[in-house]
C-alpha cells in the first residue's frame, strides 16, 4: 500500500462533508435557481439520490477489494488494459475537477479583495499551502479537517442565525407550481458534486474502524443534503427568484445582515468558511490525484509527485476556463452529465460485472455438484 497513514471512520465524514459543501454552498444555489426557480431548495433532496447510491457503489466495492482503491481493482474486474483505461479517465475527472476548484478560488478572491494581484499569485499560494498538507499524508489532512470543521460549522450557523430577521417564507410559495420538472432539473449540479464522494475510494482502505465506516458516510451524504437545502432556504426567503441573479448570493446575503448598526459587513466570515473550506477540499482532490497516479502507475511513493502536480494544477488553473462566466456555464451544462458518467456509472458498471460474475460461478459450481 502506497500510503502508511489511517484516519477514523469520524474523520473520512468530516473531509466527505467539506468535499461537497466546501463550493457547493457559494456556487449552487444561484446556478440551481435558473432552472428550478422558488423549488431551488428541493434540488439537493433528489441530487442526494447520486451521494447515497456512489457511497453504497463505493463500499461494495470495498468489501470486495478491501486493500485497493478503484484505479487497482478496476484491473482485476475488467481486465488490464481496459482497467487502466478506466483509471485514466477517473483520474482525468479528478484533474479536470481540481482545477476548476482552485480557478473558482482564485476568481473569487480576485473579485472580492485583490483585484490588483495576478491569478496565478492567489492559486498559487493556495497550492503550495495544499501540497505541504497533503506531503504529511492522509493523517495530516484528517487532522486538519477536524480542527477547522468546527470553526467552518460555527461561522456558517452564525451567518444563518444573523439573517433570520430577514426570511419571508412567502417567497417560497407556490410550491413545485410547475410539477417536479424544474427540481429534478436544478439538481442536475447538486447531483455532480455528490457524485464526487466516489473519492471514498481512497480513504476506504486506510480506515481505522471499518466497522463504522458505512454508517459515518452515509451520516455525512444526510448533513451534507441538510446544509444546502437549509441555505437554499435561507436565500430563498431572502431573495426569492431573485437569487439566480447572483453567482455567489450567500456572500451577497450577508451584505444585508445589520443588527443596531454594530453587526454588519459580516462578507469576511463568508469568505473565511470559503477559503478554509476550499483548502481541505483541494487538499483532498489533490491527493487522491497524486495517490491515484501513483497506483495507476505502479510507483511505490507518492511524495516526489506532490510538488510537480502542484505545478500542473496551476498551470491547468490558468488555462481551463477564459473567465468565471464561461466555467460556470460549463458547470451547469456539461460537467453534471460528464461527472456523474465517470464518478458514479462507471463504478456502477464494475460492480454489476463483479455481481454478475459471482453468481456464474455460483451456478457452476452448483451444476459441477
Amino acid at each position: 500500500m502506497v500510503e502508511k497513514g489511517k484516519i477514523s471512520a469520524f474523520q473520512m465524514a468530516l473531509l466527505l462533508y467539506i468535499e461537497v459543501i466546501a463550493t457547493a454552498i457559494l456556487t449552487a444555489p444561484g446556478m440551481t435557481t435558473i432552472l428550478a426557480g422558488r423549488d431551488m431548495w428541493i434540488s439537493p433532496i433528489i441530487g442526494s439520490v447520486i451521494g447515497f447510491v456512489t457511497v453504497l457503489i463505493m463500499y461494495n466495492l470495498h468489501k470486495i477489494y478491501p486493500n485497493e482503491s478503484i484505479i487497482q481493482y478496476s484491473t482485476y474486474i475488467i481486465g488490464k488494459v481496459p482497467g487502466k483505461i478506466i483509471g485514466f479517465f477517473l483520474l482525468f475527472l479528478i484533474f479536470h475537477s481540481d482545477i476548476l476548484i482552485i480557478r473558482d478560488y482564485g476568481e473569487l478572491i480576485m473579485s472580492a479583495f485583490l483585484e490588483n494581484t495576478p491569478l496565478i499569485v492567489v492559486m498559487g499560494s493556495l497550492v503550495v499551502l495544499c501540497a505541504f498538507n497533503i506531503y504529511g499524508g492522509v493523517e495530516v489532512i484528517g487532522r486538519v479537517t477536524s480542527i477547522f470543521i468546527p470553526i467552518y460549522v460555527f461561522l456558517f450557523l452564525l451567518i444563518i442565525v444573523l439573517l433570520i430577521q430577514n426570511l419571508d417564507p412567502q417567497k417560497m410559495f407556490p410550491v413545485m407550481e410547475n410539477g417536479l420538472l424544474p427540481p429534478t432539473k436544478g439538481a442536475a449540479l447538486p447531483q455532480v458534486w455528490f457524485s464526487q464522494l466516489f473519492l471514498i475510494s481512497f480513504l476506504l482502505p486506510l480506515i481505522t474502524d471499518q466497522k463504522r465506516a458505512l454508517k459515518y458516510s452515509m451520516l455525512s451524504v444526510f448533513f451534507i443534503t441538510f446544509t444546502l437545502v437549509s441555505t437554499n432556504i435561507t436565500l430563498l426567503f431572502i431573495f426569492g427568484e431573485k437569487t439566480a441573479n447572483f453567482t455567489y448570493p450567500l456572500i451577497t446575503a450577508t451584505k444585508v445582515i445589520s443588527i443596531a448598526d454594530f453587526v454588519q459587513n459580516l462578507e469576511a466570515a463568508v469568505m473565511a468558511i470559503w477559503v478554509a473550506g476550499i483548502f481541505i477540499k483541494l487538499s483532498f482532490f489533490y491527493y487522491a490525484l497524486v495517490i491515484g497516479t501513483v497506483q495507476w502507475l505502479n510507483l511505490s511513493d507518492y511524495r516526489p509527485l506532490v510538488f510537480p502536480f502542484g505545478l500542473l494544477t496551476i498551470a491547468g488553473a490558468v488555462w481551463v476556463t477564459p473567465n468565471l462566466q464561461e466555467m460556470n456555464h460549463f458547470l451547469r451544462t456539461i460537467y453534471p452529465f460528464y461527472g456523474t458518467f465517470i464518478s458514479t456509472l462507471i463504478p456502477g458498471l464494475l460492480l454489476l460485472i463483479v455481481i454478475v460474475r459471482k453468481r456464474i460461478s455460483k451456478k457452476e459450481v452448483f451444476r459441477l455438484k
